[in-house]
């Protein structure tokens, strides 16, 4: 792979393979010009440069597609920025919202408390105090059970960023929400679903053995400092081996989560189906949580961009048919994303279609004149039925504050 430096990338440029920023997520494809958005986006994430195994191609003139493209970008740029003129009294009541945030109570309080419950047990670990792995099973049974109830509102808080601090706990939480959605819809045994949960609570424990020099660390690692980061599903296997006396399967999905489809992943390089389900479900939950999360070193990315992201993956990192079962469960535009529809309204994704992902059901925010629906006033609008609106673009939930209201 080369190095390309992102101070040296420019409007309309094209390579002969596809481009991918650190983590291997994909830029642009091959042939595909760059678009000042996508230049934009490695700026915002403080990415000081791309890997590719192509070479710089001249293409004399966008297509009509990707003029196209650029001009709705450029317009819908220009839309967002209007949202800035808004009374305060207007902007902060489009901001996301949900209530059980705002009244610190139900399904967020439930979802808070498995955050902080690992986290504690997380500080016992790295503190060198006796933890038993039975902790893990009753978060694990707490989590399954809060889910069942409230699946929609989990996911909203993922890509919400609900809670602030206790991140390696918080991470943890998510990646097992999400695989657990997977595992049940994959329609997975009782107890195996149950180690799924447990191997994506534990994947990243071996974090807690690495400086935070390394973790925590803002801007790009040295590659001394990433073979340090990819020891880490080792020390976590050391743990949950040795420490925690637990399941074999639970170990595999700990040690492997890292492992790639094609088998270029770490550390035992295994290929395809030799890497076992509950590994490659906690994968593709962590990649995910990972792109939709704030990092030290760069802003989250919006649930629409991480889910084109895995989409594009084409069989190099993950299991296709986790990753077909995975946007079956959260749609295009995931639950809790923020949108603008096409006559200028804002909603909030609040159920999707399986087999329309494109035209969820949203709850609008404010209307096409940017005045804001109160809460008194709550509508819903099913994109299916609607057929003249559509989803414009989706917004970063993190540009809108939430409400006291």
């Amino acid at each position: 792979m080369k190095l390309i430096s992102t101070s040296d990338l420019k409007v309309g440029q094209a390579f002969s393979e596809a481009v991918y920023t650190e983590g291997e997520y994909l830029l642009v494809t091959a042939m595909k010009p760059l678009r000042q958005r996508d230049i934009d986006v490695l700026r915002a994430w403080d990415i000081d440069y791309v890997r590719t195994k192509g070479s710089f191609v001249e293409i004399k003139e966008l297509s009509d597609a990707d003029k196209a493209l650029s001009d709705l970008e450029a317009e819908l740029a220009e839309a967002l920025e209007e949202t800035d003129d808004l009374p305060d009294t207007q902007k902060n009541a489009v901001k996301f919202s949900i209530s059980d945030v705002r009244q610190n109570s139900g399904p967020y309080q439930a979802y808070k408390n498995l955050i902080e419950r690992l986290n504690k047990v997380f500080n016992d670990l790295k503190t060198g105090h006796d933890v038993q792995m039975r902790i893990f099973d009753d978060i694990c049974m707490k989590l399954l059970q809060d889910l069942r109830e409230n699946p929609d509102k989990f996911v909203g808080f993922i890509l919400g960023g609900e809670v602030a601090g206790n991140e390696l706990a918080k991470s943890s939480v998510n990646s097992a929400i999400l695989s657990a959605l997977m595992a049940q819809e994959l329609k997975l045994p009782h107890h195996k679903i149950h180690n799924v949960v447990l191997g994506a609570l534990l994947h990243d424990v071996g974090m807690l053995r690495l400086s935070k020099g390394i973790t925590e660390k803002k801007g790009g690692l040295s590659d001394a400092e990433l073979d340090q980061i990819k020891s880490h599903p080792l020390h976590t296997s050391k743990i949950v081996t040795k420490e925690l006396f637990g399941p074999h399967e639970v170990n595999l999905i700990a040690l492997h989560h890292h492992e790639r489809w094609d088998g270029k992943g770490y550390p035992d390089h295994l290929v395809g189906s030799a890497i076992d389900i509950g590994a490659r479900i906690v994968s593709v939950a962590d990649a995910f949580e990972a792109m939709v999360s704030k990092k030290s070193y760069r802003n989250s990315m919006i649930g629409y961009q991480a889910i084109k992201n895995l989409l594009a993956d084409n069989a190099r990192r993950f299991d296709p048919a986790v990753i077909n079962v995975f946007t079956k469960i959260m749609g295009i535009y995931p639950i809790g994303s923020i949108v603008r529809l096409n006559d200028s309204s804002i909603a909030r994704v609040i159920n999707i279609h399986t087999d329309a992902p494109m035209r969820p059901i949203v709850q609008m925010l404010t209307d096409n004149s940017g005045n804001v629906i109160g809460s008194g006033n709550v509508t819903t609008i099913d994109l299916l039925e609607v057929k003249t609106l559509f989803i414009k673009e989706a917004i970063d939930p993190a540009e809108f504050k939430r409400t006291n209201a």
